[in-house]
């Protein structure tokens, strides 16, 4: 296309079209681009806007609190329609107040003071510029930050992250219920192993991931306001006769937070981490799953569900690729690397304070995001599978083999009840099925030359691959 007017001042001194002055919005990343409705429900908790929300609602809520405990001498309670009119600024706050915090900071190069102001500006219309000086009063933007950051992630994880991994979880174990007496062969290293039932290993996963979600579940969101070293220092300076810890106690805990008693400037961030490994290992796990789809898929014990119009291949027109579980894969292992990362610097802080948790707090958002969008692949492409229940019938016929196992435990329990020619079981079986295929004929002849007992004997001889399985099919209950 030829250079116009409106292009030819957009290119960059390498001749690249300069996106970035376009009309429309560009996103760099994928999680505010082509994965943007998968994400967007976090955008309400982790967002630099419903950071900014947060704030505004912990300064808010920590001024109704020191007026409406008498904590300074001159500011007794607020009057309901106070109350009201000042949690409308958080209720109220939208896109023109994010416009309006943005002009505030550029001025001021501090985004928390940049919040003090923000609400500072909206007193007078309340009725209650008096106690503009309350604003922010005895805290230090770690006070604010602190807990605004525990607002939004304990709701990002209770409100969104957990009801789609447990729903997804609910996905699997549905799956595993219905799949429950399924025979499958079993794969020990790659190789034909003792057979299972899918719906058995289904519910492995959904067991192992379960446990996972329910520690979650249980973490504990840490919080604290004791201001610019954690000594209460400026408290007692100003109102030495309140009791500052029972103050700070009761906010924090009346946020919905657990409070904690001693920190630094900072609170430690150590429950962050706790939170962070968790859900880098359920994580984990769900690769895991993914994994081992993608294998079944490619050795045919499912089959995928073709979705009208779709393309798998730009150039095999045949091809159903299993892309939702590689596109999971991938989402899952930038999580939990970023995951990795938070909890590993989150820990750590130079002496009372240092910056490095600030920056690597605002990922935070994004490692949920990868996660979220793989529970979101994996929920759809198990959603497009069908169990090929012909060819895992057939996997099991050719492997007549694994009944070894089961042929030399038979022996080895007749030989304990004095049944003679039981020698060597192990040995036996080990002669004959050892990297060696071996067909029901083969198999049944190799029983009946043993000289088993009579009942012995015909427990061997109805005995196939697809009933070896023990009680495969009831273990999946334990995921009730």
């Amino acid at each position: 296309m030829p250079e116009t007017a409106a292009t030819a001042d957009t290119r960059t001194p390498s001749g690249r079209l300069a996106l970035a002055a376009s009309s429309q919005q560009i996103a760099l990343g994928p999680l505010d681009g082509r994965y943007q409705s998968a994400v967007a429900p976090l955008v309400d908790y982790l967002s630099e806007a419903a950071l900014n929300r947060d704030r505004v609602a912990v300064e808010v809520e920590w001024l109704i609190h020191l007026t409406g405990n008498n904590v300074l001498p001159g500011a007794g309670p607020l009057t309901a329609d106070q109350q009201e009119k000042l949690r409308a600024v958080v209720t109220e706050f939208d896109a023109g107040s994010v416009a309006e915090l943005a002009d505030i900071e550029a001025v001021t190069v501090h985004d928390v003071k940049a919040v003090e102001y923000y609400i500072g500006r909206r007193l007078p219309g309340i009725g209650i510029e008096r106690l503009t000086a309350m604003v922010h009063f005895g805290c230090t933007s770690e006070d604010i930050n602190n807990l605004s950051y525990a607002l939004g992630i304990k709701g990002a994880v209770e409100d969104v992250w957990l009801p789609a991994a447990r729903k997804l979880v609910a996905q699997i174990s549905a799956m595993a219920g219905d799949n429950r007496a399924v025979p499958m062969l079993s794969r020990t290293h790659g190789q034909p192993a003792t057979p299972t039932t899918l719906g058995k290993e289904l519910a492995v996963f959904a067991h192992r991931l379960t446990r996972q979600l329910d520690r979650i579940a249980r973490t504990e969101y840490l919080g604290k306001i004791n201001g610019a070293t954690g000594t209460y220092a400026a408290h007692v300076a100003s109102v030495p006769g309140a009791d500052w810890e029972h103050v700070a106690q009761s906010f924090v805990e009346g946020l919905g937070l657990s409070w904690n008693p001693l920190t630094t400037q900072i609170e430690s961030h150590d429950w962050q981490a706790e939170l962070y490994a968790d859900v880098a290992r359920f994580n984990r796990i769900l690769h895991n799953v993914c994994t081992d789809i993608w294998s079944y898929i490619s050795i045919g014990y499912f089959v995928q569900i073709p979705v009208a119009g779709a393309t798998g291949s730009s150039t095999m027109p045949h091809k159903v690729n299993p892309i939702r579980f590689e596109n999971a894969e991938a989402n899952l292992e930038i999580s939990s690397g970023l995951l990795d990362v938070l909890g590993s610097t989150l820990v750590t802080s130079r002496w009372q304070r240092d910056l490095t948790d600030s920056s690597s707090q605002r990922n935070i958002g994004v490692a949920f995001g990868h996660s979220l969008l793989a529970i979101s692949n994996v929920a759809k492409g198990l959603d497009r599978l069908k169990v090929a229940g012909d060819v895992l019938a057939a996997d099991l016929d050719t492997n007549w083999e694994v009944l070894g196992e089961a042929i030399q435990m038979v022996m080895r329990a007749e030989a304990i009840a004095g049944v003679e020619g039981m020698e060597n079981p192990y040995e036996r079986l080990k002669d004959l099925t050892r990297g060696q295929r071996v067909d029901a004929a083969r198999m049944q002849e190799f029983v009946q030359s043993l000289g088993l007992s009579a009942d012995a004997e015909a427990r061997l001889l109805a005995l196939t691959p697809g009933k070896y399985t023990g009680i495969a099919d009831k273990l999946v209950d334990h995921l009730a």
